[in-house]
């Protein structure tokens, strides 16, 4: 379908508002940027700022919303033959290259990136990070409750799955924001480290020492 002239510039706008709030977030901090800052730096004014976002709470999750909408398509379209926690770690993995796209054609994903460390530094924005986690994580056990053909409302699985992706996501967000690379490349890397973790995490013992000490040895 092609994009109108009307279409293509309210498009443009709003990725403007959009790239202009996350670089005055990243620099200046979330709470010290205003509305009317945003807005005069696209040189537009507060109320056509508020014709595109409800305010700064949306617009500093609004590249996030449009990563995890592709993230729910990509989750809907893995083999059905794959289980359910191999099709969370290839829709992450398999199509973190088409999200990277994606993203890029609102901001440039390092902005986008940068953003992570001004929401784990920004209590108010974490906690609205975790509310909105739970919103989508709650969505994805409905996906993968209808693809193994199961009740979410009286099967606890999907939940106990959702659980543990989730909270791999979120353990990988926190190190690799608060760690000294931050690429893209960086963050891939350890999403599949701590994915390939979780089996060993969950049912096998963590320390050389006390393996030997379960087996007798010294």
């Amino acid at each position: 379908m092609t994009e109108t002239l009307r279409e293509r510039k309210k498009r443009r706008t709003r990725e403007s508002l959009l790239r202009a709030a996350l670089e005055l977030f990243t620099t200046q901090g979330y709470d010290r940027t205003t509305v009317d800052e945003i807005a005069a730096a696209v040189e537009v004014s507060q109320r056509t700022f508020f014709r595109y976002f409800a305010g700064k709470e949306d617009v500093a999750f609004a590249a996030q919303d449009l990563t995890e909408r592709h993230f729910l398509a990509a989750l809907r379209a893995r083999p059905a033959r794959e289980t359910p926690m191999e099709a969370l770690r290839q829709a992450v993995l398999e199509g973190w290259e088409s999200i990277r796209e994606q993203v890029e054609e609102a901001v440039p994903v390092e902005l986008y990136l940068r953003m992570f460390r001004v929401i784990e530094a920004t209590p108010a924005l974490l906690a609205a990070h975790l509310w909105r986690s739970a919103a989508t994580e709650d969505t994805i056990v409905r996906v993968l409750a209808e693809r193994e053909g199961v009740d979410a409302d009286t099967d606890p699985r999907p939940r106990l799955a959702v659980a543990v992706f989730g909270g791999v996501i979120r353990v990988t967000e926190r190190q690799w924001s608060t760690g000294e690379d931050g690429s893209p490349e960086a963050m891939k890397t350890l999403t599949a480290a701590y994915l390939d973790q979780v089996g060993s995490a969950l049912t096998g013992h963590w320390g050389e020492s006390h393996a030997r000490a379960c087996t007798g040895e010294t």
